[in-house]
């Protein structure tokens, strides 16, 4: 899209690499399922997010050298998570955000109602954000669509002939995944720069609000956000600066934003998640009666809990020329453990995004400068201190992340924790349920974790893991004493004999029966959150554990990569995406050998092979059209159009282009591995 090296890298000259992928061509990935789910798949592009650059730089890699036309350089791993699971992450929040029209455009949402409603004033508000990042309005793409949220679900294949002519082109020295280069003309297509062509079908939609589907896109939005808004760049020559100040945008020599480009994606996604915030506040808490009770900043659930329920239809009315939400009607209105963990791990990062108390002495400079009055307005000084429940009702991004963050975690706790049993239970509907379904219980643990951080001031985001000085709040204390219980009880009741997790558990029956793949790797994932929030080295241990039982039981040869069960097709989707992009990503930043640990499967040669291997398998395909990742955006991934070419695929990565494909750049809702016999 808009981001640093999406327009430089179709001129950039290439060396000749010899690098192929890794594993044996003898895999079939069969997609099951096409339809995206936001909810599972905004989750594991987090995690894609989270394991690409973050994860190489944490490594080692000195991010300079990664060039998307180099494909496997440095090495197979550093390309796979640096380059291809860092940009599809990207790109797909952006084929959902922009492009899709899977929901109501932010233009009838709530912010711009009180600039005036019309298309005129979002306009000049696009016009203003812009300039606060230095960024040419004529820049602009064309026909952008902001969706104030995701519906439930969509079938991601275009409604419409995709604009394909030409607009301009240069001649390129391109690399493909066999080591093999050539110089070549390189088209840009008019849909790089106007997304009028690129919205998907309408009767591929389950137009149906779910808070989980609303929660995925905020997660990627404020971790995109965070990352873009970071730091600050020069407006001469677009050079990115650290932000010694709040104030230092306003010296004519700065601007917001660590670069033009990221800065104005940055400051998009900010204007998307307040309007959220501000919708998600106002209009979809439920009380058990009655659907559009207002969230305040003193909410207690035992006045009465009011929480967001799991499907909602939308019926949809035009205004501006565009979707807007005409009428809502409840059709589950149960609270679930999935949809409140979800909804709570970046409602506590847009928290910690956006805070303002004066007690924290750690927030960026540059993030102050985002929320000083311009370009987003600034908290109430009520706001601003250290007691969240004399807050004055405000539309600012602060102000109402913090009313939705107090009230989702206090329903985690009072409508979720068993107290008797110290687990969350996955259903409440007016009375709390028995059901525990473990990689929810384990994936908690993450966002728990997030919170309390967001509370104690200390850096989330990819930072996460980072120690600091901790505010000890009492929302903070609570949230360790939740995760501490939530882990003993996952290594009480959670772990069956074969040392593997089971995938469920009823409160006064017992475990359930299954060990699915996506569990062991939530788990593992759940307890190194936990370790890292509480400095229990009994979770680590207990997580280092069952990932050697992980390699020893299902650990597939076969296909060079995990299966629920080594020699039979494996089933993965969105959620098992997710857990072992994070599972293995906690394994090589935490769990792997430290001093005096020599287990070999936990070397960080052995653990980045494992990670490369399952990429290129699972979600690349080792053919084209068949893995999980349904196409590629141009640029940053590696992908070019070639002029004269029917190549498809010009990187031979096995993704193939969003044209060829019919499909946007989204991870399918299931696919099947197994090997070809």
């Amino acid at each position: 899209m808009l981001n640093k090296t999406a327009l430089l890298s179709f001129a950039s000259a290439v060396a000749i690499s010899s690098a192929a992928l890794a594993g044996s061509p003898e895999v079939k990935v069969e997609v099951l399922d096409k339809v995206f789910d936001p909810a599972g798949g905004f989750l594991a592009y987090t995690e894609f997010e989270l394991s690409g650059e973050p994860l190489a730089e944490g490594l080692g890699l000195d991010l300079d050298v990664l060039d998307p036309n180099l494909v496997n350089q440095p090495t197979a791993f550093d390309y796979a998570a640096g380059i291809e699971s860092y940009e599809y992450s990207e790109e797909a929040m952006y084929a959902v955000n922009y492009q899709s029209k899977m929901g109501p455009h932010i233009v009838n949402g709530p912010l711009n109602k009180a600039r005036g409603g019309s298309l005129e004033s979002l306009g000049k508000r696009v016009i203003e954000l812009a300039g606060s990042v230095a960024f040419p309005a004529e820049e602009i793409p064309l026909n952008m669509y902001p969706i104030t949220f995701p519906y439930i679900s969509a079938l991601p294949e275009f409604g419409q002939a995709v604009d394909t002519s030409v607009v301009s082109g240069d001649e390129a020295e391109i690399l493909n995944a066999h080591g093999k280069s050539k110089i070549v003309k390189v088209d840009i297509p008019a849909y790089f720069r106007d997304y009028a062509s690129l919205a998907w079908k309408e009767e591929g939609m389950d137009k149906s609000f779910n808070p989980g589907a609303a929660a995925g896109i905020m997660l990627k939005d404020v971790m995109w956000a965070q990352d873009f808004m970071g730091g600050m760049h020069t407006i001469a020559d677009d050079l990115e600066v650290e932000a010694e100040s709040a104030v230092m945008d306003q010296d004519g020599i700065h601007a917001l934003g660590v670069s033009t480009a990221d800065g104005f994606n940055g400051v998009i996604l900010t204007e998307m998640i307040n309007d959220r915030l501000v919708t998600l506040r106002d209009q979809f808490g439920y009380d058990g009666k009655m659907l559009g009770v207002k969230l305040t900043a003193s909410y207690n659930p035992a006045n009465g809990p009011i929480w967001f329920p799991r499907k909602v239809a939308v019926t949809e009315k035009t205004e501006n020329t565009v979707k807007a939400i005409g009428s809502l009607k409840v059709i589950d209105g149960a609270s679930t453990l999935r949809d409140t963990w979800l909804m709570l791990w970046p409602l506590a990062e847009i928290y910690a995004y956006s805070d303002q108390r004066t007690v924290n002495t750690n927030q960026n400079p540059a993030f102050l400068a985002v929320f000083d009055g311009a370009p987003f307005a600034a908290a109430a000084d009520l706001n601003k201190d250290n007691d969240p429940m004399n807050d004055v009702a405000s539309d600012d991004v602060f102000s109402a992340a913090s009313v939705l963050t107090n009230a989702t975690f206090k329903n985690l706790d009072a409508l979720h924790f068993n107290k008797e049993a110290g687990t969350l239970v996955d259903l409440y509907d007016g009375k709390q349920g028995a059901i525990v379904t473990t990689y929810d219980a384990a994936y908690a643990l993450q966002a728990l974790n997030i919170f309390q951080r967001s509370q104690d001031a200390l850096a989330v985001g990819y930072a996460s893991a980072d120690a600091g000085e901790s505010l000890d709040t009492a929302r903070g204390k609570r949230a360790l004493e939740l995760i501490k219980a939530q882990a003993d009880f996952i290594l009480k009741n959670l772990i069956a004999d074969n040392g593997l997790a089971v995938d469920g558990f009823e409160i006064g029956k017992g475990a359930q029966a299954g060990q699915s793949l996506g569990t062991q790797f939530a788990v593992v994932h759940g307890l190194t959150s936990a370790f890292l929030a509480t400095k229990d080295e009994a979770y680590k241990e207990a997580a280092r554990k069952l990932f050697l039982t992980i390699e020893a039981k299902m650990y597939d040869k076969a296909i060079g990569t995990y299966a629920a069960v080594p020699g039979q097709p494996t089933e993965h989707t969105p959620y098992t995406a997710a857990a072992i992009s994070a599972g293995l990503r906690s394994a090589m930043l935490i769990l792997r050998n430290s001093e005096g640990e020599s287990e070999p499967l936990l070397d960080l040669a052995s653990l980045t092979g494992r990670y490369e291997s399952w990429f290129r398998t699972v979600i690349n395909g080792r053919n084209v059209n068949e893995g999980m990742q349904l196409s590629e955006w141009l640029g940053d991934s590696g992908e070019n159009v070639v002029a004269g070419s029917e190549d498809i695929d010009t990187d031979a990565d096995g993704v193939p282009q969003v044209v060829q494909a019919g499909t946007a750049m989204v991870m399918a809702g299931k696919v099947k591995v197994s090997a070809v016999k």
